[in-house]
């Protein structure tokens, strides 16, 4: 009996050797006599990677966009913040799953082109006709018309991938999880920007709060002051109104401001993925906050540093990849599908070996010859879809360089801006100091002190939005250089590859 197993093991395996050598030659042979047409050439598309050497003329050796978000921020309310939302902000988390799968898609790509093997059983009624030869030889041998079929083993089949077209549509899902990384840090650098912009609104809506709710106490004592003016005779009744309309715009601003502290307050607890609370924040005086001086680096880093670039490159190295597999789709194929198990029309001889063994082996070589439109078109679809992920990074790369410009100028304009803003509310406060003095002594019309204490409420007001403009144009740069994704523990470890499997519990 083992005698007869291994003569049968070795015809089996003798079998599967010759099946694969005859289709491997079918495939070189029809490659030699030319029934295999060539496929298209192979056009690269390259971006133009030419950025100028500095912004508007500035250019240091080290860019703040590497700054972790961590050590850029110190207000400690601030990063408790953010804090909350890199936990809990529902978009970001969004985007965290859109990488799992993205992920997953590595595993599914990668196993086409590795060996599928499974288990399978069945049972069933066969039944041949009389008037065939296996029914003439049936009745020969008093086998009945309709037998019982019982089988089960291991089924497989294998794409051979020769021209490597498998393993460039696994190594461009590769890529598509890398830039889906790459997405979701860029979501985080918006993140914590407006994080950022709505706490520094609401610090400045504290203060102005504070600069009205002052101002109204300064009204009230004037009112008081003409009131009694008017009483003693010394003014007509016109100064108390005037005094009084005035104080009465004041208050009514007092509700607008608040609603607006209401709304920010509400719009931050919305950005931390919780409802709406009170939000803990510095009660200093918010003019005293100094913007950071930011090194901008030179614009080459942009490339490295800019996580809605480095996207687009990686999506452009997906779409040459797609490029290449597509066109190795016009290569003929090679396959291989074998099963070994048992067959009987026996339940009880079902594993008898070696004479219920089952096994078959087939290789099989296919080259599209005629109606090559759907392999042409999806080439064709390649091809464009390779250009406009060119197109993309490019548009990328040009609309960082815009941004960081347009900040840098920004933070230098308003700096200067502020500056002369500050020396405005100097002079209007001396003015109003200089005209109340005035009218107490009776040497100055109301209208004097009405004109000079609404334009110091107004340059007040202004000064506050500048500081506001200040800090947040400094955030923007920060974010434009690339800043804020560092140090917020969803970055993949040093070195991670599309093996890396990120999930959201890692982020914890």
């Amino acid at each position: 009996m083992n005698k007869i197993w291994e003569s049968k093991s070795r015809t089996l395996a003798g079998r599967m050797g010759r099946a694969l050598a005859v289709t491997i030659l079918a495939l070189l042979v029809a490659m030699a006599t030319g029934c295999i047409a060539k496929p298209p050439k192979r056009v690269v598309h390259v971006p133009n990677l030419v950025v100028p050497d500095s912004f508007a003329g500035l250019s240091d050796t080290r860019s703040a966009g590497l700054i972790p978000w961590r050590d850029f921020f110190k207000d400690a309310h601030l990063v408790a913040l953010v804090d909350a939302a890199l936990q809990h902000n529902q978009e970001l988390n969004i985007a965290i799953q859109e990488t799992v799968v993205a992920n997953a898609e590595i595993m599914a790509r990668r196993g086409e082109y590795l060996p599928k093997v499974g288990f399978g059983a069945g049972t069933g009624v066969e039944r041949v006709g009389a008037f065939t030869s296996q029914g003439k030889s049936d009745e020969r041998s008093g086998i009945a018309a309709n037998l019982q079929k019982y089988e089960f083993g291991l089924y497989s089949s294998w794409e051979i991938d020769v021209w490597g077209r498998l393993r460039n549509l696994a190594n461009a899902a590769s890529r598509r999880y890398l830039a889906s990384i790459e997405g979701r840090n860029f979501m985080v650098t918006r993140l914590v920007a407006e994080i950022a912009s709505s706490y520094y609104e609401l610090l400045a809506l504290d203060r102005q709060l504070k600069v009205v709710t002052d101002n109204i106490a300064l009204q009230e004592r004037a009112l008081d002051l003409a009131q009694a003016q008017f009483q003693a005779g010394r003014a007509t009744s016109a100064a108390p109104a005037r005094f009084e309309a005035n104080l009465r715009a004041m208050q009514s601003s007092l509700y607008t401001i608040q609603q607006r502290i209401v709304e920010t307050q509400n719009q931050l607890n919305f950005l931390a993925g919780r409802f709406p609370q009170p939000i803990d924040r510095a009660n200093t005086n918010f003019l005293d906050n100094q913007p950071a001086a930011l090194a901008v680096g030179v614009p080459a880093e942009l490339l490295a540093n800019r996580p809605d670039v480095r996207q687009a490159e990686l999506e452009l190295k997906a779409a040459g990849l797609d490029v290449d597999a597509a066109r190795k789709a016009f290569y003929p194929s090679l396959g291989i599908e074998s099963v070994i198990g048992y067959q009987s029309f026996d339940a009880t001889k079902l594993v008898n070996t070696p004479d219920s063994l089952l096994f078959e082996i087939l290789g099989k070589a296919f080259t599209p010859l005629l109606n090559r439109k759907g392999i042409s078109a999806d080439y064709i679809s390649a091809n464009s879809r390779e250009m406009q992920a060119v197109l993309h990074y490019e548009r990328a790369v040009l609309n960082a360089f815009v941004e960081v410009s347009n900040r840098v100028s920004l933070t230098r304009n308003l700096s200067e801006g502020y500056r002369l803003k500050q020396q405005q509310v100097d002079r209007l406060s001396q003015a109003v100091d200089i005209s109340t003095e005035l009218f107490n002594l009776n040497r100055a019309d109301y209208l004097e002190v009405l004109t000079a204490r609404r334009e110091l409420l107004e340059a007040q007001q202004e000064l506050v939005e500048m500081k506001q403009r200040q800090m947040v144009a400094t955030v923007t740069l920060y974010q434009g250089l690339g800043g804020g994704w560092r140090g917020t523990g969803l970055e993949p470890p040093d070195g991670a590859d599309a093996n890396h499997k990120f999930t959201q519990g890692e982020k914890k």
